[in-house]
């Protein structure tokens, strides 16, 4: 059959060579070889889906062909042939509105929470991955009105900088909320409402999620009882608060915070800024003044005593000094760490097995560590250790204690072994400070032992019930002694006459949990810097190391080195024969062991001299009969203290927190590396008060794997619903992109 000829009208534009369409009277008719086969009215976009994608479909025309006549794109060239080829002509038929009541990606639920979620401040592609739908579907519905939400007003870290710096009125940087200072200022304020703002980025945002950990740990811890609340701007509360989030942050004292944006950390306290350093030290003047401070840390102390009751039942003590650099003449003390005698004061802390702190002793003249135990520390435990025995318990079982102290060989002393059992039936645990000779390696047997950190551990012990002093101080203790590789046998000294050999050796190498708790609060908190500069009087019935004394000790040591150093060179020439048979030599060796000899009788009359004399000399003398160039004052501790005592609680709260996570972190330091990040990292605050929540939205870190470590910590302080201090907004921690 011959090919028809191609007939096109003039006017009609060429679609192909067989097909051809032509706008008349604002209608497109469609031909093929010169016959018209389908017409509709140019604005029936509906009738030039159908046509042109049956067109494409049967053969007729290729999609190009349809994009070049019509100027269409070819996505929706391409979507009208699926549709068509899916369901056909009833598919460009559908209502628009049927299809919104069918659809199922955002219902009524979705909707409302993706309101919710966009008015607290949350960005459209995280609001998005939380709801599980698809970013343009969001924004769509946004545009559409479907989604109705107050867009909030979130400031940046530049915005807030400059509002800080033009805010004040002379006042100070970032005082925003002048009216309410001025109603502080004239006594009709007593103190500002925490108020809370959206805004991103603020610094050291990070530290908000210790919040609920220093709550539990007793930061406001019956603080309204023991502090009187300001005239002022700022109250108990935020001073608090602030010197916890000072401690958590690494901002180690007062002035420090003079190089702090003050706008950024009052954010955090939900203010306009945090206060200036001398309205900050005036503050703690106050909280410490009449010896409030120590009442509030021994409430304090009672509270870990109960909250903690295991632990509780075996408490190690252990002095620190903290060095002393200034103009006054403190009596010196030995450092171990250092190995000199410096001036400083001496403090003896009081921990738990795992290293947590319950209460501190200071004094600056050091009686020694059997004074302050006995004098201080023990009648403050027995009236608060809880769980302890009663007086029918102890009766019926006498190798029954009601608690346990462990210390260092400072401690060593069987009379005050013997005065503890007798007087208090308490157990007492050191190391053996004059141990015997080593025992056979057949005694000792390999045991597996459980750490206080979790690990478990091989150990050779061996046990053995022995004396230790003489006399009326002798007493009857259970030594325990580990042999180590290198053959070495530590020796344990112990009255817990109940406990069995490896928990003895478990409990006296945990003592190590305390030196960490040093090391880590004298590098990350500095317990040894002054918190005040003030000194006071020490009492003059204080006693205190004569000077005398210490001179003929110096004296008697020094008369000593000298006699031995004599002694060996005689010993010398003696034991060297050769020389009675070397006449050359022989009248030059004896006349030198003739002067050693006579040598060593002098200084042995000038030594039996000294000590005579230091035996009529007291060794303490009170403060009062000092020389005048001898007498010292001490260094005020009422600030010291309160500082302290929140570096408790910051130390227990990270401790914690790290305990939280430390299985995911692999231990206890990467657990706490990775807190320390948070706490000094940014984050964004987006209160939502229609529904009593504040936000906290902290930025991603340096890796995934410490992200989803981040994302469990979260998990377990949002589990607390802790409200803010103050406030009626629960706390609900989230991170970027979840």
């Amino acid at each position: 059959m011959d090919e028809l000829l191609p007939l096109i009208p003039h006017g009609a534009s060429e679609i192909t060579d067989k097909l051809s369409v032509i706008c008349e009277n604002e209608k497109w008719i469609y031909m093929h070889c010169g016959l018209p086969i389908y017409a509709h009215q140019v604005s029936d976009k509906i009738s030039f889906k159908l046509i042109s994608s049956s067109l494409i479909l049967t053969g007729i025309c290729r999609n190009i062909d349809i994009q070049k006549v019509f100027n269409v794109s070819k996505s929706s060239v391409l979507r009208n042939c699926k549709r068509y080829e899916a369901e056909g002509s009833a598919a460009f038929f559908k209502s628009k509105a049927a299809a919104k009541r069918n659809g199922q990606v955002l219902s009524a639920e979705k909707i409302e929470s993706a309101g919710e979620l966009l008015s607290a401040g949350f960005t459209r592609s995280e609001v998005a991955a939380k709801l599980g739908i698809k970013y343009a579907t969001l924004s769509k519905a946004v545009q559409q009105g479907r989604i109705k939400f107050k867009a909030p007003s979130c400031t940046d870290k530049s915005g807030r900088s400059l509002i800080d710096s033009l805010a004040g009125d002379g006042i100070g940087v970032a005082c925003t909320r002048t009216s309410e200072r001025a109603l502080a200022a004239f006594g009709l304020l007593n103190a500002a409402e925490s108020r809370f703002e959206s805004c991103n980025d603020v610094s050291n945002g990070g530290v908000l999620t210790s919040l609920p950990s220093l709550m539990a740990n007793g930061l406001y811890h019956k603080v309204d009882e023991c502090f009187k609340e300001f005239d002022g701007y700022y109250s108990v509360t935020h001073i608090m608060t602030l010197l916890a989030f000072m401690a958590l942050s690494r901002i180690k004292t007062v002035e420090k915070l003079r190089w702090q944006p003050p706008g950024e950390l009052g954010k955090l306290l939900g203010l306009d800024r945090i206060p200036e350093v001398r309205c900050l030290r005036e503050k703690i003047s106050a909280l410490s003044a009449d010896g409030v401070s120590e009442k509030w840390g021994d409430l304090l102390t009672e509270k870990w005593l109960n909250d903690y009751p295991d632990l509780s039942g075996t408490l190690y003590i252990d002095g620190h000094v903290r060095l002393y650099a200034g103009k006054e003449k403190l009596p010196k003390q030995y450092v171990s760490r250092e190995r000199l005698c410096l001036r400083g004061v001496m403090d003896f802390w009081v921990n738990d097995m795992l290293g947590q702190p319950f209460f501190v002793v200071r004094t600056t003249v050091n009686p020694g560590m059997l004074e302050v135990l006995k004098n201080d520390i023990v009648p403050h435990l027995l009236g608060e250790v809880p769980n302890q025995p009663t007086e029918q318990m102890l009766s019926a079982d006498p190798c029954l204690h009601r608690f346990i102290i462990v210390f260092d060989r400072e401690g060593y002393s069987p009379a005050f072994f013997r005065a503890m059992w007798d007087q208090h039936r308490i157990a007492c645990m050191t190391y053996h400070k004059y141990p015997d000779d080593d025992w056979e390696e057949s005694e000792f047997k390999n045991v597996s032992v459980d750490l206080v950190n979790g690990e478990t551990a091989e150990m050779k012990l061996a046990e053995r019930g022995s004396y230790i002093g003489c006399g009326k101080e002798k007493i009857w203790i259970k030594e325990v002694r580990k042999l180590t590789k290198s053959g070495h046998q530590t020796s344990i000294v112990s009255s817990a006459y109940s406990l069995a050999n490896t928990v003895i050796a478990v409990l006296m190498f945990a003592r190590w949990c305390q030196e960490n708790f040093f090391n880590y609060m004298m590098q990350h908190f500095a317990i040894d810097l002054l918190s005040e500069y003030s000194k006071e009087a020490v009492p003059d019935t204080e006693k205190v190391i004569s000077s005398k004394w210490r001179t003929l000790t110096k004296e008697i040591n020094s008369m000593n080195g000298r006699i031995k150093s004599c002694k060996s060179r005689f010993a010398g020439l003696t034991l060297n024969p050769a020389m009675e048979n070397n006449k050359k030599n022989y009248d030059e060796w004896i006349k030198t062991k003739s002067g050693l000899a006579e040598e060593i009788n002098i200084l042995e009359n000038k030594l039996k001299t000294l000590k005579n004399e230091q035996k009529n000399t007291d060794k303490h003398i009170k403060v009062i009969d000092l020389p005048e160039d001898e007498i010292f004052q001490r260094l005020a501790s009422s600030k010291k203290h309160l500082v302290d005592t929140v570096k408790m609680i910051a130390y227990r709260a990270e401790t914690a927190m790290a305990n939280l996570i430390a299985k995911e972190c692999g231990s206890l330091e990467q657990a706490r590396a990775l807190i320390r990040d948070v706490f000094t990292s940014e984050a964004d605050l987006i209160p939502d008060d229609e529904n009593k929540i504040l936000n906290v939205r902290l930025h991603n870190l340096s890796t995934k794997a410490m992200d989803k470590k981040l994302d469990s910590l979260l998990s377990c302080l949002n589990d607390a619903e802790m409200k803010y201090p103050g406030t009626n907004l629960t706390l609900r921690y989230t991170r970027i992109g979840n």
